[in-house]
């Protein structure tokens, strides 16, 4: 190193200190003329209140304490502000809280809605946010374009801090007064004609509530050039139901965009997404409720979406969720940005009255166009048309199941007579394996099999393509009983509540894969299912393929069932019970069939129809034609070899 390099390393290091040293003296002058400032405020006040008793002093020197730990104190500070208690607003429907500092809805309680409690506990009521586990706030630029956050502001309010909405009473205004500047205003003075404004309006009946920002004669406080401001949305959404793993990994941000179509963050991995169009809404949605903030006419101009994980040994707080939501306001004197909060349950029917496709938050399978329609269109109607009678949700479920089962009959019939008639052709096809008993004469056996559905009128799809047409609506069942707000905490025989896993006995440890309980619905529908295989192996006409092939096939299906054993343990207990009544009403149906279809005349018909003429199709032709190509160059290359 040489002599310049020392010198000039010397020079900085010097440079700093002497910074380090000025801003250091520089901070404590201030900090003293506050305190200076302040204690000659509170003088004032004692002096004016000499009358006060030695509780209303203690009052204000608490509140004089409070306001000397306000960040933003010297350009918004609001002496009205005697305590941090939350101002509350009661509708038949909830119990919102909104704190003082910040003016934003800290939590509600939502009336005749209950968290999770095991079997014998007392109820807790439902609170949203508990702990006040949600916050929002913006940035605001002052005059010298100094920054402070309106979380670190107080509210007032002209109103009680306790308001029971009515028809005349359903509006909560909080306003933000800046302080009064000018030498020769005293300091703490607030400027009564300028204020930022939250208002809140209300309905008694409804979980939406609207809230608008408002901005009256700010021009003079606030940095003239700034109109774009960044709404800060951070909440924690609380586990409330029985099964917390699944609450979580359902638990993310929903969002619609400015085409109107409604997406979501990954659910299972922490994820982002930064947006440089519009926003119409946003939700912070777990299973069963939902935070949405809905625009009223003019969108968000942008924003950035957040939602993370949280340590595993957590078992309280579901998710982190952030939305930075960017709006504008033209004008600083009286200018406003227009929204409204829904705080309620995540219901089908409920979100659907509002019109803006906050529904889209209820899994019913979106993404596949034959799910949700068989959901919307199908099951919810029927679920909430026999819900209207009163029935236990037990009940609905079995009318609802004997009711898709009467509506796919047809499908499940002719499935059944496809597999009929394979029984039927037993003796040609064992006499055609017979025939062909060679691995290399396998080209031989199919077109042997082949030529023999045709001359008997049977279609080997048959029985796969009614089987297909049946799998959405076993598959929108999956999406609909777990999502089904109207089964959470219905109970049913044992199962304390539909909407979560039943549990017979619970372990006190987990087992791999399978959980820490044994779901007695999941055991039976289990059962059931290995029946059914039973069953229909035994009705089923033999195979082309060989012993080998059969035995794994058969395996195959035997083990499906124990994957159901395992898959289904902590799934719903409405969607296995209806999966145990689904194989039943099966079971019944299918002897039900083979009493009504006589397979000896059955055979006789088939015979009968081997004896005519077949006229072959042009797709059969061109099959044969693939067919007989593929196995001249089989001998080809057997010649070859």
């Amino acid at each position: 190193m040489d002599k310049n390099t020392v010198i000039g390393l010397l020079l900085i290091f010097g440079l700093f200190m002497g910074f380090s040293f000025y801003q250091t003296h520089r901070n404590q002058k201030i900090r003293e003329e506050q305190e200076k400032m302040l204690a000659e405020e509170a003088a004032k006040l004692n002096n004016e209140n000499e009358t006060l008793s030695l509780a209303d002093t203690a009052a204000v020197a608490d509140t004089s304490v409070t306001q000397k730990n306000i960040p933003p104190a010297q350009a918004f500070s609001n002496p009205q502000v005697s305590n941090d208690n939350d101002y509350i607003v009661e509708t038949q429907k909830a119990v919102f809280k909104f704190s003082k500092k910040g003016g934003y809805l800290k939590s509600a309680v939502l009336k005749d809605v209950y968290r999770y409690t095991p079997k014998g506990e007392p109820k807790e009521p439902l609170e949203l946010f508990e702990g006040g586990s949600n916050e929002m706030a913006f940035q605001l630029m002052l005059a010298d374009q100094t920054e402070i956050s309106t979380k670190d502001c107080y509210f007032v309010s002209e109103s009680e801090d306790t308001i029971v909405v009515d028809d005349k009473n359903n509006t909560l205004i909080l306003r933000l007064y800046p302080n009064l500047k000018g030498d020769s205003v005293q300091c703490g003075m607030l400027d009564n004609t300028s204020y930022i404004e939250y208002i809140y309006t209300f309905k008694n009946d409804d979980y939406k509530f609207g809230f608008k920002i408002r901005f009256v004669n700010m021009e003079k406080y606030l940095y003239a050039n700034k109109h774009d401001y960044t709404l800060s949305w951070i909440a924690q959404p609380k586990c409330v139901e029985k099964n917390y793993d699944y609450e979580k990994n359902i638990t993310s941000i929903y969002y619609m965009d400015n085409v109107d179509e409604v997406k979501n963050l990954d659910e299972r991995k922490d994820d982002s997404k930064n947006f440089t169009s519009p926003l119409k809404w946003v939700s912070f949605k777990q299973q069963f409720f939902t935070t949405s903030l809905i625009v009223d006419d003019v969108p968000f101009q942008s924003g950035t979406l957040t939602v993370s994980g949280l340590d595993k040994s957590e078992h309280s707080v579901l998710k982190n969720c952030e939305a930075e939501l960017d709006f504008e306001v033209k004008d600083l004197n009286k200018g406003d940005f227009g929204m409204s909060m829904y705080v309620g349950p995540n219901q089908y029917k409920l979100l659907k009255t509002y019109g803006m496709k906050l529904e889209r938050q209820v899994p019913l399978g979106w993404g596949f166009f034959l799910l949700h329609w068989v959901n919307r269109f199908v099951i919810i109607p029927v679920f909430n048309w026999l819900e209207a009678y009163g029935l236990s949700y037990g009940l609905i479920i079995l009318i609802l199941t004997i009711f898709i089962k009467i509506v796919v009959l047809p499908v499940s019939f002719k499935t059944y007579m496809s597999s009929a008639k394979m029984r039927a052709l037993k003796p040609e096809i064992e006499a055609i394996n017979a025939r062909y008993p060679k691995e290399e004469d396998m080209m031989k056996k199919q077109q042997a099999t082949m030529s023999l559905y045709r001359s008997a009128g049977v279609s080997p799809a048959g029985g796969c393509v009614p089987m297909l047409l049946q799998m959405p609506i076993l598959i929108a069942m999956y999406r609909f009983f777990p999502s089904a707000y109207e089964l959470r905490q219905q109970s049913f025989l044992w199962a304390e509540d539909l909407s979560t896993y039943d549990s017979i006995w619970d372990f006190g440890f987990t087992i791999p894969l399978y959980g820490d309980h044994m779901s007695l619905f999941t055991i039976l529908m289990t059962i059931a299912t290995i029946v059914y295989t039973w069953l229909n192996n035994k009705l089923m006409s033999p195979t082309q393929g060989n012993k080998d092939q059969q035995r794994m096939m058969n395996i195959m299906m035997y083990m499906m069932p124990i994957m159901f054993l395992f898959m289904f343990n902590n799934f719903a207990s409405a969607l296995t019970y209806y999966y145990l009544l689904f194989n039943l009403v099966t079971f019944l149906q299918m002897f039900i069939f083979r009493y009504a279809v006589n397979e000896d005349k059955l055979r006789l018909k088939m015979q009968e129809n081997m004896k005519k003429p077949v006229k072959k199709s042009k797709f059969q032709l061109k099959m044969e034609e693939m067919q007989k190509q593929q196995a001249q160059m089989m001998k080809q290359q057997q010649k070859k070899k």
